[in-house]
């Protein structure tokens, strides 16, 4: 089998996720999603011609961020035709699974060289999502509105499962807190000392005015004494029904779990951060690398997806790193780095505590409560980050993972070259 190997990484600054405030909440999702393509192009001097898919993940895939957007954004960015492009969803996992697949094409010795990533703008997703409700139409998502699938298998809203699993757990909103400051922590001294430049990019619009130069989100001010002051964000959907005449988000879980007393405690400032973004991923096979002059920055040692219980949904990141570090024959300590996503305080802390990690290891740079989660960009912009933290360090191996809705986590290995 072939080796896969990552040649560049790239991702935009992160804007606020609402409509009109944030910087990027003007732009067409094509647009955006080219700016990463773009910027691949240019910084390997790529001729386009020879990619052969670009593989692109998109979670809110409703209204302008329907369609085929990776096929659409290859041509926004000045591709040439004959690079394809796809577009799938597996929520907020989804770029890490363009990745895989990406990968996958190449080790098997069909495709030389593929582009992965994703993105979502969540200003635009919010802002038509609410005029769908307002009209009576439902977006589809995650199973909520199948009375069929939630009998079989109740998914409730993400918020009041992170509370869930808190409860379950044992975990105590003080102690995500604790998590919530030190990712604001990690992610300050990060953009201080560069550590995200080589990765990157300013947007900007067709006449070259910057759109966006910088991270939006932050709070790097954020301390424990403020965020107790925050008000749970999720304690309304707690007794709110998940469709009319059904039940509360709170009873789906107690339909599965009867004896969890859920308490609401997940704010939004040990919450992942609502904003806008795209990043993307350069992959080849070895002999397209040396025929080009493109230098190999990492491999692919391995890659897994893995489904769990629908209903507590964010539990899955656990046994897809047991998996893909199964399937690269290494074990926990092998790993350098670890990023896994920030969706909810409580999941990073219940993936250290089961794993028994070193948390100066987990999320070095801060994570999705400091800068922001674009749920189908994350997974690359997770992927970029271990990669950059691999070689700022002189690191091996670094393992990627997060949760995803339904119950899923893919996951992947990455070893420094």
């Amino acid at each position: 089998m072939a080796d896969a190997y990552i040649i560049d990484a790239v991702r935009t600054f992160r804007s606020i996720g609402k409509m009109g405030k944030g910087a990027l909440s003007t732009m067409h999702p094509e647009h955006l999603s080219a700016t990463v393509l773009t910027a691949l192009k240019d910084r390997n001097n790529l001729d386009t011609a020879d990619v052969d898919d670009v593989i692109w993940g998109v979670s809110g895939a409703i209204g302008l961020q329907g369609g085929d957007i990776g096929r659409n954004a290859a041509l926004d960015a000045g591709y040439d035709v004959k690079a394809g492009g796809v577009t799938m969803n597996r929520f907020c996992g989804s770029s890490i699974t363009t990745t895989n697949f990406a990968a996958a094409m190449i080790m098997s010795g069909m495709h030389d060289l593929v582009i992965a990533g994703g993105m979502d703008m969540l200003s635009y997703v919010n802002y038509y999502g609410m005029k769908m409700r307002e009209a009576g139409l439902s977006g589809g998502g995650m199973g909520t509105g199948n009375p069929r699938l939630q009998a079989k298998h109740p998914q409730s809203n993400q918020g009041v499962c992170a509370d869930a699993i808190a409860a379950i757990e044992g975990i105590t909103r003080e102690e995500l807190e604790e998590m919530g400051v030190e990712s604001q922590r990690r992610a300050a001294v990060a953009l201080k000392e560069g550590r995200f430049d080589k990765s990157t990019i300013v947007v900007k619009d067709d006449e070259g005015n910057v759109i966006l130069d910088h991270e939006e989100y932050p709070r790097p001010e954020t301390t424990k004494e403020g965020l107790a002051q925050l008000k749970p964000a999720f304690e309304m959907f707690l007794n709110m029904p998940s469709q009319e005449g059904g039940k509360t988000y709170g009873e789906l879980i107690q339909q599965k779990y009867p004896d969890v007393d859920i308490k609401p405690i997940h704010h939004v400032g040990i919450s992942s951060g609502v904003v806008d973004g795209a990043a993307a991923i350069l992959l080849a096979s070895k002999d397209y690398a040396e025929k080009h002059g493109l230098k190999p920055r990492a491999r692919i040692v391995a890659m897994a997806e893995i489904g769990d219980d629908p209903t507590l949904m964010l539990n899955a990141p656990v046994p897809a790193a047991q998996k893909v570090l199964a399937k690269a024959g290494l074990t926990k300590d092998d790993i350098d780095v670890w990023e896994v996503n920030e969706a909810f305080a409580v999941v990073v802390e219940k993936f250290i505590r089961d794993l028994d990690l070193d948390r100066t290891k987990v999320n070095p740079n801060g994570g999705s409560i400091a800068l922001g989660h674009p749920i189908a960009g994350t997974g690359a912009i997770l992927i970029g980050t271990a990669l950059d933290e691999l070689e700022r360090t002189g690191g091996r191996y670094g393992l990627i993972t997060m949760c995803a809705a339904g119950g899923m986590a893919p996951a992947i290995i990455i070893e420094r070259v």
